[in-house]
């Protein structure tokens, strides 16, 4: 699906920051058939910006880890960037909410303005308000982003803070397995979600984040071919039931990614 613009608190954009740039380009080329074109360093410190994209439709981006990161030792990851439509009057909500601006609002040329606010417990995301680069110009189609979540430690803290950082609205409901799901929001559009943080993987002292699931055509067909490449299966495809089948992955480098297969249209926020 072509997208022309966003909804305030739409996951608009999805960045990858890893260790071997050219080594995920080739990954992602091969798993999803992406396109690349590659932009020289900006302000931030990447060696060179890549957009990925699909007959000249963006869709995500990849970049190097700045020399900070490589000296904190950051490990491949996702950035998740939600649109709004003032940067600067969101960022300033988030300490007033409990969270806090990791990056205060700036401005990226002529492409828009970004910050990056952290929630009461701990998870990170970029806010984006569109100038020339709306963000993914292609959504819900195979290879592209299908849906974003929050893993935290507190849902209830964090529902609090985005529900007051974007205003928007949210809906709970109980899943198969006795845990509660959130959706925020924008009238009966579903914008993004959050949930408590699996046991599992709070065991291996993964922090609350946001992570993306690529949508595609098979979540089966998809797991096996990135196994094929070196990829790891954190979790083998099975089926939600109202949702689809979903499946997640950790690319060569490390960065992780959710696969879905949507059982409907549930998850096209337009």
């Amino acid at each position: 699906m072509k997208v022309d613009s966003y909804a305030q608190g739409t996951p608009c954009w999805v960045e990858l920051g890893t260790s071997d740039q050219e080594a995920a380009k080739a990954f992602y080329s091969e798993l999803f058939g992406w396109s690349y074109a590659d932009h020289p360093m900006d302000e931030h410190g990447h060696d060179h910006y890549s957009m990925a994209n699909r007959d000249g439709l963006n869709i995500a981006a990849i970049y190097t880890h700045h020399e900070g990161m490589r000296m904190a030792d950051t490990p491949p990851h996702r950035d998740i960037i939600l649109s709004v439509e003032d940067v600067d009057a969101t960022a300033a909500r988030a300490a007033g909410l409990g969270g806090a601006v990791v990056e205060q609002p700036q401005n990226v040329g002529g492409s828009g303005r970004i910050a990056v606010v952290a929630d009461p417990t701990g998870g990170a995301v970029g806010l984006w308000q569109a100038g020339a680069h709306i963000g993914a110009q292609l959504q819900h189609e195979h290879g592209t982003i299908g849906w974003c979540e929050l893993l935290t430690t507190d849902p209830e803290a964090a529902i609090r803070f985005y529900t007051g950082l974007l205003n928007v609205e949210s809906e709970t409901a109980d899943m198969p397995d006795g845990n509660r799901y959130t959706v925020y929001m924008s009238g009966e559009i579903p914008l993004a979600g959050t949930m408590a943080m699996p046991e599992e993987v709070r065991r291996m002292n993964i922090p609350p984040h946001w992570s993306v699931y690529f949508q595609v055509d098979s979540v089966d067909e998809t797991v096996a071919k990135a196994s094929a490449l070196a990829a790891t299966i954190a979790m083998q495809p099975m089926d939600i039931p109202s949702v689809g089948r979903l499946g997640f992955v950790l690319d060569p480098q490390g960065a992780g990614f959710g696969l879905l297969t949507p059982e409907s249209d549930w998850a096209e926020s337009g």
